[in-house]
């Protein structure tokens, strides 16, 4: 795979991302008392890690109020978080998007060798006919692949993952835009979060 080393593939600046949890857990993290944990499920769409909606407060708190069957959320909230991108493997560069192909093509040679089969990016059970295959284990295992070979290669790790997701349903006939479209980061490295905050509203000014 051919790969450029100019150097403006991570975001210099710092990013507000929020994070959809119950009050309790919300307020607990603001004070120190405890730290959000990573998220290591094998159909996670970015890989393990601490995820957050990229500026998007609303999505947030629509997942807290709409969790997964068995996550359950007493008195939905939304937590801020301020961070920094560090070593990004970022899917909004091609760069990184040309390294995620490359990774699926390798990890499915083994598996040819190996006499297995990849897992699938696949919908719940209640939800089959959707196109948006919500439980990613294929997308995962690529991701979590690509983490394994820069250990291998003794490469520094990436501290993020991020990706744009075209999700939902069309905002018209014909759209090009969907209805649940966002952007989400995986933080690997907790080291990059900033600091925590509960969100506020806007106040009229002038």
């Amino acid at each position: 795979m051919a790969s450029t080393n100019f150097i403006y593939s991570s975001d210099p600046g710092l990013i507000i991302g929020f994070h959809g949890c119950s009050q309790e857990l919300r307020d607990n993290v603001v004070i120190g008392k405890t730290s959000l944990r990573q998220s290591n499920n094998t159909w996670d769409w970015l890989g393990d890690g601490i995820y957050f909606w990229q500026n998007n407060y609303d999505r947030a708190f629509h997942y807290a109020n709409n969790p997964p069957p068995k996550v359950k959320i007493s008195t939905p909230s939304v937590i801020g978080a301020v961070f920094s991108l560090g070593n990004c493997l970022d899917f909004t560069d091609k760069k990184y998007i040309d390294l995620l192909k490359f990774s699926y093509e390798t990890l499915e040679k083994t598996t040819k060798l190996e006499g297995t089969e990849l897992p699938a990016n696949t919908n719940p059970k209640e939800n089959e006919k959707s196109n948006d295959k919500i439980i990613r284990r294929l997308d995962c295992a690529v991701i979590k692949n690509i983490h394994k070979q820069m250990g291998i290669l003794g490469e520094p790790p990436f501290d993020s993952v991020r990706g744009v997701f075209f999700e939902g349903n069309e905002l018209y006939k014909g759209a090009g835009f969907l209805d649940k479209t966002h952007i989400q980061i995986c933080i690997r490295n907790p080291n990059l979060i900033k600091g925590y905050f509960i969100p506020r509203k806007e106040v009229k000014w002038p």
